[in-house]
């Protein structure tokens, strides 16, 4: 009795732990719902196992607490509005309506918005959908979305589409609702003048350089562009100009307009000798990009080189107050808006690269500015496209930059944003590809871009030999490293097994012939003429491998999912057959089932057929359903979906609606600790306590094992759970309970 409550103590304890850190609704779920039907045996191991997962769950959780800081831009939007009186940021929200600013960049969807309760729906702004899981309501003065969990108020969503500060953001609300701005800090207030001026002086600088290239000393480089196929419209359409090799011709020219020296060489367009002479022009002998930031400002310049032997072939403007290099990007607002139309995101080097693809109709083309792609650019990115496709060029030195975004990226991570990586052929950089084979050649490259997880794969094993199991444990810790750097818990789940999946196709080929067409050695055995039958996989101390299904039973869902996912694949027929018998929760369940993959490809199929048509009417959905074929026969012949009660009862949606929903939680929950478990199982394998070790990964497989006799009732493994819930009492009695000491 004491060893009981002392275990429901320590599971109470951990569930507590656990509630206190942060995101624990969603953590703690799956550990309620560890268990397996009919816990008429092993129950002390489950709840023993389950104080281990809590451990694990918990340890995660700290440490993505502790390795998530406070949002930049929230902190900075904190402290600037304290510079507010109060009361005038409440009364800004009352006088405008979200709805009015949100509408500006979406369009509603009638038919589930409510315009007389101020509720309106429509598809996401920040990332791509068909539905409409967009949510305003304008008596509250918020929007969330339901399916990339994007929320905020007016001046949130001001600040994430316009790509503005807080101030800027108030500010231009402040405008609409005729609002007088009250008195700025002075401080805060010098340096947006400061700011303003040097955009003004950068302004100055574009319209020179523009016209210096229409001019007589212009000609070379208007042959040039010529050859580019760079014409007339091109260059207005970026304000592509000319520096004359000049060394103060800018200086003077904007020195003639009244502008002060300092303001010229502080926006970075002139630079002072060190010996204390008159500044000279940075830019001489060069094309010249203006770099405008989201919002249109002109905030620098970038330039090529006209002279082959020039020591710098392309130049950017220094930082200033205006330009941070490592947060903006080239043609910003221009892709933003054509991405908003549908264009896809291209990323690739340069300016060239940009203008050729915007000239070839790829709207959506932008280039970091002289650096390596960054976190802010990145973050940049994801804010205009969810899946932005890095296009470098073909040679080493692309590929070294493709290689080097990954690293960044993996951390951050999140579900529904992502990267695709589209490698040019033959060293080729975008210009060149559309100049050889036209739109074509790159809608081709395009089309052909592979997800992240295909080029880490690729990293890892290129040029490499495994021929040894050496060489492919350090495969396997390389890429666990890399998995383990991404801080989403089910991105990593889902990494994992698509990494598990290239590893089976890389090495699978190597295993003995015999091996590969029984399915691993998982074959049934069978009694050879003139021998005795005799188990097989008892010699050497190896366990039995298991046994493959019977012909009867080979087409069942238990038979067919794979072990450790039975449930999974049990829940997701729950799940379909729900919708199929209450089409109308496809719709409200949109969101959810679009986030989640089904592990049995019919599933799969059946799930894909429901989102494609969740926007039509129940009577829609149900006659497409019916084409479904053997796919929808199979999964309302399952024993368990025919006697269901949410299937049974057409009539009762509410009851449907509150099933599907638990199913849905469970499934998901089940998911996530999985990933954690395992997260848990590797860092724990790098222990010194070897014993410790041995003793949790056992206790996994007899968890499975567990299940598994549950289900299918084929061995009584009592005894061997009740050994191992002894062995894990006194492992959590030695480490204190797995409070963390482990």
């Amino acid at each position: 009795m004491g060893r009981s409550a002392g275990k429901a103590a320590r599971l109470s304890g951990g569930r507590r732990e656990c509630a206190r850190s942060r995101e624990a609704v969603s953590d703690l779920a799956p550990i309620r719902h560890v268990s397996f039907a009919g816990r008429r045996r092993g129950a002390g191991f489950l709840n023993v196992f389950a104080t281990v997962l809590v451990w694990g769950c918990t340890r995660a959780l700290d440490r993505d607490s502790r390795r998530r800081p406070l949002d930049s831009g929230r902190a900075g939007a904190i402290l600037e509005g304290m510079s507010l009186p109060p009361g005038f940021l409440d009364e800004l929200r009352n006088r405008v309506s979200i709805s009015q600013v949100v509408g500006r960049k979406v369009v509603w969807d009638m038919r589930k918005s409510n315009q007389a309760k101020g509720d309106f729906w429509a598809p996401c702004p920040f990332h791509q959908e068909k539905s409409a899981s967009f949510h305003v309501d304008d008596r509250k003065g918020y929007y969330y979305c339901f399916g990339c969990q994007a929320k905020g108020d007016a001046l949130t969503f001001l600040r994430e589409t316009e790509n503005v500060s807080f101030m800027e953001a108030v500010e231009i609300l402040a405008r609409e609702a005729g609002m007088q701005m009250p008195a700025r800090d002075p401080v805060a207030a010098q340096k947006a003048d400061r700011r303003s001026e040097l955009a003004q002086v950068m302004e100055e600088a574009v319209k020179h350089y523009r016209l210096q290239l229409s001019m007589q000393g212009g000609a070379a480089a208007r042959d040039y562009l010529a050859r580019r196929r760079l014409g007339p419209e091109a260059q207005a359409r970026f304000e592509i100009g000319f520096a004359p090799d000049q060394r103060q011709g800018l200086f003077n020219a904007l020195k003639a307009k009244g502008i002060a020296p300092d303001l010229i060489v502080e926006a970075g367009l002139c630079a002072r000798p060190e010996d204390g002479g008159a500044p000279y022009d940075r830019f001489r002998g060069r094309i010249i990009y203006p770099i405008r930031d989201a919002r249109g400002r002109a905030i620098s310049l970038g330039g090529r080189a006209m002279d082959p032997n020039a020591r710098a072939k392309y130049l950017n403007g220094p930082e200033t107050v205006l330009f941070d290099k490592g947060r903006n990007l080239y043609n910003h607002g221009p892709a933003r808006e054509a991405c908003g139309k549908g264009a896809p995101l291209i990323v690739c080097e340069g300016y060239m690269d940009v203008i050729a693809l915007v000239e070839a109709g790829f709207g959506g083309a932008v280039a970091p500015l002289g650096t390596a792609v960054t976190e802010e650019q990145l973050h940049l990115m994801w804010r205009i496209h969810d899946e932005p496709v890095i296009a470098l060029d073909g040679d080493t030195a692309g590929i070294r930059a493709a290689l080097r975004v990954i690293d960044l990226a993996l951390p951050l991570l999140e579900a529904g944003k992502a990267l695709r990586f589209a490698m040019l052929p033959g060293g080729q950089d975008p210009d060149e590809l559309i100049q050889a084979g036209g739109r074509a050649a790159m809608e081709q490259v395009i089309a052909g871009a592979r997800p992240m997880v295909d080029l880490l794969w690729a990293r890892e094993i290129e040029g490499k030999v495994f021929d040894s199991p050496e060489r492919r444990a350090a495969l396997d810790k390389s890429l666990r490293a890399a998995i383990r750097r991404i801080q989403d818990p089910s991105i990593r789940a889902h990494y994992g097994d698509e990494i598990k999946r290239l590893r089976e196709d890389l090495f699978g080929m190597n295993r003995p012939r015999a091996m590969r067409e029984s399915g691993g050695g998982g074959g049934r055995e069978v009694p050879r003429e003139g021998g005795a039958w005799r188990p097989r996989g008892t010699g050497f101390g190896r366990p039995a491998a298991p046994a493959l299904p019977l012909p009867a039973t080979r087409s069942t869902l238990l038979a067919a999912a794979p072990d450790e996912r039975v449930t999974e694949a049990l829940r997701e027929t729950m799940i379909l057959a729900i919708l199929v018998a209450h089409p109308v929760l496809v719709a409200e369940f949109e969101a959810r089932l679009d986030r989640i993959l089904f592990v049995d490809p019919a599933h799969e199929r059946l799930r894909g057929l429901l989102l494609a048509h969740c926007a039509e009417p129940p009577e829609a959905i149900a006659a497409a359903l019916d084409r479904a074929g053997d796919d929808l026969e199979k999964l309302l012949a399952q024993p368990h979906v025919r006697t269901a009660p949410p299937v049974l009862r057409r009539d009762d949606t509410d009851f449907a609606r509150m099933c599907l929903a638990e199913e849905l939680a469970k499934l998901q929950a089940a998911r996530a600790v999985r990933s954690e478990t395992e997260e848990a199982m590797e860092e724990l394998a790098g222990l010194a306590d070897e014993g410790l070790t041995w003793r949790i990964t056992q206790a996994t497989q007899a968890l499975h094992q567990a299940g598994k006799s549950r289900l299918e009732d084929t061995s009584d493994l009592g005894e061997d759970r009740e050994a191992m819930s002894a062995f894990l009492q006194s492992l959590l009695e030695k480490h204190g309970g797995g409070s963390g000491s482990l």
